[in-house]
């Protein structure tokens, strides 16, 4: 699933492609993409209007319009496709033979931009503001943003009971970490994942708020080189395994005292953690 830094690496790369342009028409090719919204008023809403912003909050592509607001979210493989006009979109979205799957596209003035999701997770919504947006209204600090700072940090931490891996995978509290940075965050912080949130020592807290800057940065160095190639339907992010300690490496030794690393059930999803460094 695409995490703060994949999106981030997409909105600045779709930044200076879509910024300024008009949406001069919506193809809904799989209504099952804006639901519960109906395809009609997706289309509608966008349809004429400017995109004067291209930002994200949390996992969200935000396209910020001269009247309104229109939220991508890729969910567990959604992405963005670019296509030079309608004919070329047309000749290739969703044929038989050689097509490229598109949910969604935006014929803007210049080029055409598609949203797509083969397993149909991925969502696509139109709002008048971002208050009327219920995914957006709940999301907690941005770890990007001047607001995320380690004495505010610290006092989330400190108003929570929940374990540092589920802590860190509430959007409500801290938007746009998931189960790959949450993991890395522990670990570099060398703290166990299944430890209370509450029970962390102001020293303790402020070496994972560090470990969340430090390594949310060097996945999106990474996420940016090479760039997202929306022109490309196979391309994905190149290189994330190379710079993961503990996400993944179940089995394998870790990279800093050569334990193995251990896996374990958190709320549905796999822990990845080395059971000599996090404690």
């Amino acid at each position: 699933m695409p995490e703060l830094p994949e999106v981030e690496a997409v909105v600045r790369t779709l930044r200076p492609l879509a910024q300024g342009r008009r949406i001069r028409c919506v193809h809904v090719f799989h209504p099952i993409a804006t639901k519960p919204q109906s395809a009609s008023r997706v289309a509608l809403q966008a349809q004429g209007r400017r995109i004067r912003i291209v930002a994200r909050k949390g996992k969200y592509v935000l396209l910020v319009l001269d009247r309104g607001l229109l939220t991508m979210h890729f969910r567990l493989a959604g992405q963005l496709l670019w296509f030079s006009n309608r004919r070329e979109l047309l000749k290739l979205a969703n044929q038989a033979e050689n097509g490229v799957h598109v949910d969604v596209a935006f014929e803007l003035d210049k080029g055409v931009l598609g949203f797509a999701d083969r397993r149909h997770f991925g969502r696509v919504h139109v709002w008048e503001s971002a208050d009327d947006s219920p995914g957006l209204r709940v999301l907690g600090i941005d770890p990007l943003s001047r607001d995320f700072t380690s004495s505010r940090f610290t006092q989330l931490l400190a108003g929570s009971k929940r374990s540092l891996k589920d802590f860190l995978l509430d959007q409500t509290r801290v938007a746009g970490i998931g189960n790959i940075y949450s993991c890395e965050s522990l670990c570099h912080a060398r703290l166990d994942p299944r430890r209370h949130a509450n029970t962390l020592k102001p020293q303790e807290a402020r070496r994972l708020h560090k470990a969340i800057v430090s390594v949310l940065a060097r996945a999106l160095e990474c996420c940016l080189h090479p760039a997202p190639d929306f022109r490309d339907p196979d391309w994905w992010f190149q290189g994330l395994e190379n710079i993961l300690r503990a996400y993944g490496r179940e089995g394998k030794p870790c990279r800093r005292c050569g334990q193995p690393i251990r896996r374990v059930a958190q709320g549905g999803r796999s822990t990845y953690w080395c059971g000599r460094c996090q404690q």
